[in-house]
């Protein structure tokens, strides 16, 4: 049975570092300022034999406006609650009990769920203190640690987890000792598992400028509020990575923070988002890029679908808020990808209403399709067959009076896939024809939203820089041609 640790209290306690060090990662943004975790985070351990999930929410705060972005990001906490075996309330340690956390305790009290009081950043303050300090709140179980010098962490864990290790069963204990003392040889071992090799989860990465609705659809795709939507720019700061499911099939699926141009961007916390989505990016297996259909194609969607180009993962152009434009707002649209994508000529676009849901359900067939494009499997003597018909019907330029042969292709990379064409002088041969061979292929294996990319290689000369010896007739020959050719010359 997997255990699962929701990590609660107010802002700036050290939730996001308890959550790194207990998931043995750096998944949670970490900054010496409230209100850094904004929506939940999930991220997985073990402890000897106990398997558990750790939740790291957004700081609570008993008193908020309505209108303001702490009532979502508390309620991201409340249902971190409910789906949690046992419950870490943390406390500062140094900043000592405060009224807020009585607050935020006595809401905790109505969930009955199994808690802990976890005393943070304990390192130079005196635990005795400490100790009468948060006793008021009434609370048996008290650990004091520092999360981030991991002080008191493996003790806490090993004594939380202590009743969720399972039995051991003895008469497994007699059969693995008869199996010893037995001479009959053991069974060969069996080949571990290799999740690179049959992994089909498809992970999917939702990016983009800030404000574009890229939280609303990952609502929409999982059909509940799992990230906070607020009308400003900027609310999603981490990368929250989202199993799910659909028809039989698995996903991933990746909330990023939106990246805005270098000049506009200034804090410190937003650079380290962006490094977060560029990860994400990395990551993926095929990438969402969302458009405010309110507004026109800007110059950071075409630096934001390079970068994923460059990558060579799949993608797919998703234009939202398309409701509510009127004819010649559409027009325009059409338009700009037209135009502006010449350098992506294949990209799926599909036209959504990520609030409403209108043209979510296609988005599907363009991850099945991308997918499928980024998985590419193909025999060589296929690709071959189409190499060649591609040079009947254009034949390579001659080059310094030798015609430059290209004689057979096969896969090179895989996730993403490359084709790999040998021949004479590939290293000659124009950007256009280069560029007419990477259309064909496209065409050819009905590639839709990846950059194909085509490398060439030259096979080598086995008699470059060797001297041919003459044999004595051979001179002879050599001498009279050479006499005969100065006789003309006179």
């Amino acid at each position: 049975m997997s255990v699962v640790i929701a990590l609660v209290g107010r802002p700036n306690v050290g939730k996001s570092t308890l959550f790194n060090r207990l998931t043995r990662s750096r998944a949670a943004l970490v900054a010496d300022f409230p209100g850094l975790t904004r929506d939940r985070l999930y991220g997985v351990g073990q402890v000897g034999p106990v398997p558990y999930t750790v939740i790291d929410t957004g700081g609570l705060t008993p008193s908020v406006a309505k209108d303001a972005i702490e009532l979502p990001m508390s309620e991201q906490a409340w249902l971190a609650i409910q789906e949690s075996t046992i419950v870490f309330f943390m406390v500062d340690g140094r900043a000592g009990l405060s009224s807020e956390d009585h607050l935020v305790l006595s809401r905790l009290r109505k969930y009955a769920k199994p808690m802990c009081l976890i005393v943070n950043k304990i390192d130079g303050v005196d635990r005795q203190q400490a100790l009468v300090d948060f006793s008021n709140l009434g609370l048996n179980q008290v650990y004091f640690i520092s999360s981030s010098h991991g002080m008191g962490v493996s003790s806490l864990m090993d004594e939380v987890l202590e009743p969720f290790v399972p039995p051991i069963d003895e008469t497994l204990i007699d059969e693995q000792a008869a199996e010893e003392n037995s001479e009959t040889p053991l069974d060969p071992p069996t080949k571990k598992h290799d999740p690179k090799k049959d992994d089909k989860t498809i992970k999917v990465a939702i990016v983009g400028r800030p404000n574009v609705g890229k939280s609303t659809l990952i609502n929409r795709f999982l059909g509940e509020e799992r990230t906070i939507v607020f009308d400003m720019p900027g609310t999603t700061r981490d990368s929250i990575y989202i199993p799910f499911e659909r028809q039989n099939q698995q996903y991933i699926l990746i909330d990023t923070a939106g990246i805005r141009r270098k000049s506009r961007t200034k804090e410190t916390i937003e650079k380290f988002s962006i490094i977060k989505t560029l990860e994400a990016i990395d990551f993926a297996d095929i990438v969402l890029l969302v458009c405010d259909g309110r507004e026109e194609l800007v110059d950071q969607d075409l630096h934001l679908l390079g970068y994923i180009l460059d990558k060579g993962k799949g993608f797919v152009i998703v234009v939202n808020k398309w409701d509510g434009l009127d004819e010649d707002k559409k027009k325009l649209w059409k338009n700009q990808l037209d135009y502006r994508l010449g350098f992506a000529p294949d990209a799926d676009i599909r036209f959504i209403s990520a609030l409403h849901g209108s043209g979510v359900g296609t988005l599907y067939d363009s991850i099945a399709d991308a997918y499928a494009s980024y998985t590419l499997q193909v025999p060589t003597s296929q690709l071959t067959q189409h190499l060649e018909r591609a040079v009947a019907q254009n034949p390579p330029p001659a080059v310094g009076g030798r015609r430059i042969k290209l004689r057979y292709a096969h896969l090179g990379n895989h996730r993403p896939p490359s084709i790999i064409i040998h021949g004479n002088q590939t290293s000659k041969l124009p950007l256009h024809y280069r560029k007419y061979l990477e259309n064909f292929f496209i065409s050819a294996l009905n590639l839709r939203g990846l950059a194909l990319k085509i490398e060439f290689k030259t096979g080598e000369n086995p008699y470059a820089n060797k001297k041919n010896t003459l044999t004595p007739k051979q001179a002879k020959q050599r001498q009279r041609l050479v006499r005969n050719i100065k006789k003309k010359k006179r």
